[in-house]
């Protein structure tokens, strides 16, 4: 058996230590909290399991995450907690925990991939079900060709507690794709920008659940051309359809429109 996560109990000393937040860690923060909120509106928490990690600017080695017990409809940027790689507490509110299955995943992946501004883990029931299919996530629907030959699969070793695992998680990963199926087990995703990520993973989980409702129908699929597949992922790697003029994020114009969803309704009524 490797080394197991150490405990991450916050003690107080770490939470009355609590560095100035500078104003780029603020907007990480309120990107990271609105992005907890929106896996719980769209359906794809699962109770206080499973987590959403973003970094802290301007640092290598550490990263925010929510506090374990948490819903994540109840996620603020205050309410986050900042540890490093090693699951030392930076800051915290006083008497939180952090999910040490949480940890490894979230510590594998920041720790090797610099590019990594943003990690989701989810485990919906169709994110699990193709995790679990031999086949894995098929070309079958437009959501899913964004991943075509994009997404990389990592076989289960149990309940993420083993620090020995996040070696080959990360090899898995490899150097640049941006989703992995955890196999048996659920889905991941890593963006540039807590947008990038959380967009990312909106997409696989609809691929997904569109992959479970095709082969619940028992009819034969219809196949897009492999010529099809590819043309479609590098449509999706362009972000031009997407782009705001002048802007470099093309997740930008879906992540504001994602944001409203979090507002009370501002518009005028369809009666109006």
């Amino acid at each position: 058996m490797g080394n197991t996560v150490p405990s991450l109990h916050i003690q107080a000393a770490a939470a009355a230590a609590a560095a100035t937040i500078s104003a780029a860690e603020q907007r990480v923060r309120e990107d990271l909290a609105a992005a907890y909120r929106l896996v719980a509106l769209y359906g794809m928490d699962d109770s206080i399991y499973t987590h959403i990690s973003a970094r802290v600017p301007g640092t290598e080695d550490r990263f925010l995450i929510n506090p374990f017990g948490t819903l994540f409809r109840d996620i603020t940027a205050s309410s986050l907690v900042c540890i490093d790689l090693e699951g030392r507490v930076i800051s915290a509110p006083p008497g939180c925990d952090v999910n040490p299955a949480g940890f490894t995943i979230h510590s594998a992946v920041h720790a090797a991939r610099h590019d990594a501004a943003c990690v989701l883990h989810t485990h919906t029931v169709a994110g699990v079900a193709v995790s679990s299919l031999a086949c894995g996530l098929k070309p079958s629907n437009q959501w899913a060709l964004q991943f075509h030959e994009r997404v990389a699969y990592h076989d289960f070793e149990g309940i993420a507690l083993d620090l020995d695992e996040r070696e080959r998680l990360v090899a898995d990963l490899g150097p640049d794709k941006r989703a992995l199926i955890l196999r048996n087990h659920g889905l991941l995703t890593l963006g540039r920008s807590v947008a990038e990520a959380f967009i990312l993973m909106h997409n696989l989980e609809r691929a997904c659940r569109v992959q479970v409702a095709i082969q619940s129908s028992g009819q034969p699929e219809y196949p897009v051309p492999e010529a099809v597949r590819e043309k479609t992922a590098r449509q999706y790697e362009s972000g031009d359809t997407n782009r705001l003029p002048g802007a470099p994020d093309p997740y930008a114009r879906e992540w504001r429109a994602l944001l409203r969803r979090l507002e009370p309704a501002a518009a005028p009524s369809f009666r109006d």
